[in-house]
């Protein structure tokens, strides 16, 4: 019995002891796992969601499917998305007239031109390491492509630099635009490319970028701003043709002088003819001929920019004009010959009257 009371009281003993022990020693916070609050959770999924788009997305189960994700994956995927962003030359191209006298640009940057790979005549490409800029990332070199129907795409320039650019076209330029037609894209290089190219939303990923794919690059924008600008200019047509329909649906007539309808006939044929013949919208490049690395990225651009498309819509608009003018042409030719019948009517009718009064006359002196 004396035994199990010893036991007891040390038993007893000890535990006192480590309740002592435990109050004195400073009780540590208890862990806590960051979630981020309701708004900020969304604002995160909204910023980083998918864009949309017709075909339908594999299902996902990883970690950014959930409603809300760890800062570490926060922080991992803002990182991809600023890798992403960082080594993309920017791209801007320009349409600001209809016609360049590429023969006096050249001359007067010479130092500049770079010399040409084919023998297209419509553009020139020129090299430039004397404008100043903020963004050394890609170095000082700056390229402008120039077309002789009016376009102009500067590559790793910025906003700031760009009428400096543009200045050294206007002074050769004809038929300046009132207002400057203009599209963005970038460019991304990558050695580690596997394949030549890779293309990617609003941009393009070249395994080599060099003055060949600034070329090709610059022969589809330029014509992609081209075509804008022509399309704008059926456009306006096709309003102006509606216009006379919807006048002729409520009076049953209208009013357009032959020599309006013969300029927007000339308006017509020559947008139609500036597209095919001087924007080339249909010639095959020298350059992707040579090469399938850049064949292959001029027909990716000319699709990612829909040209073969954009080009269908136009000639369709173009032949609602032409219709038009056909009709209006048999209209005006039917008041024409309208006007005629009426003459000759007015005529035989003072011949009747000269003669009946030739006969009046007879009679009276017999």
């Amino acid at each position: 019995m004396g035994r199990w009371r010893a036991a007891a009281s040390l038993l007893l003993s000890r535990v006192a002891a480590a309740g002592a022990y435990k109050s004195s020693v400073p009780a540590k916070p208890p862990f806590h796992l960051h979630r981020p609050s309701a708004s900020t959770s969304f604002h995160f999924r909204f910023l980083n969601s998918r864009p949309f788009s017709a075909i339908p997305s594999r299902v996902s189960v990883e970690a950014n499917d959930y409603d809300s994700e760890p800062p570490c994956y926060a922080q991992s995927h803002s990182q991809a998305k600023e890798d992403e962003e960082t080594g993309k030359i920017p791209v801007k191209a320009y349409f600001l007239c209809t016609s360049i006298n590429l023969k006096s640009m050249q001359a007067e940057n010479l130092s500049n031109v770079i010399p040409p790979s084919s023998r297209s005549s419509n553009y020139i490409a020129l090299r430039f390491c004397d404008f100043p800029s903020e963004n050394t990332e890609f170095g000082v070199w700056r390229y402008m492509v120039v077309f002789q129907y009016g376009s102009a795409v500067l590559f790793n320039v910025e906003d700031h630099e760009v009428d400096a650019y543009l200045d050294l076209v206007t002074r050769h330029a004809s038929g300046l635009l009132p207002e400057m037609r203009k599209d963005d894209y970038a460019v991304k290089e990558k050695p580690q490319l596997d394949e030549d190219m890779k293309g990617g939303p609003d941009y393009i990923v070249l395994k080599t970028l060099d003055t060949d794919s600034i070329r090709i690059i610059g022969s589809v924008l330029g014509q992609s701003i081209a075509l804008d600008y022509f399309v704008s200019q059926v456009d306006g047509m096709v309003e102006e043709f509606a216009d006379i329909n919807r006048g002729m649906e409520k009076t049953g007539t209208f009013t357009m002088h032959k020599k309006k309808l013969l300029q927007l006939v000339g308006k017509a044929n020559s947008n139609l003819a500036d597209v095919i013949l001087k924007v080339g919208l249909f010639e095959r490049s020298e350059i992707a001929w040579r090469d399938a690395k850049y064949a292959q990225i001029h027909e990716y651009l000319r699709e990612e920019y829909e040209v073969t498309q954009r080009f269908g819509n136009l000639d369709f608009k173009l032949k609602f004009v032409e219709h038009n003018i056909h009709f209006l042409q048999e209209v005006l030719q039917n008041r024409k010959s309208d006007l005629l019948e009426w003459c000759i009517i007015f005529l035989l009718s003072i011949e009747n009257i000269i003669s009946l009064y030739e006969i009046v006359r007879d009679s009276s002196a017999a």
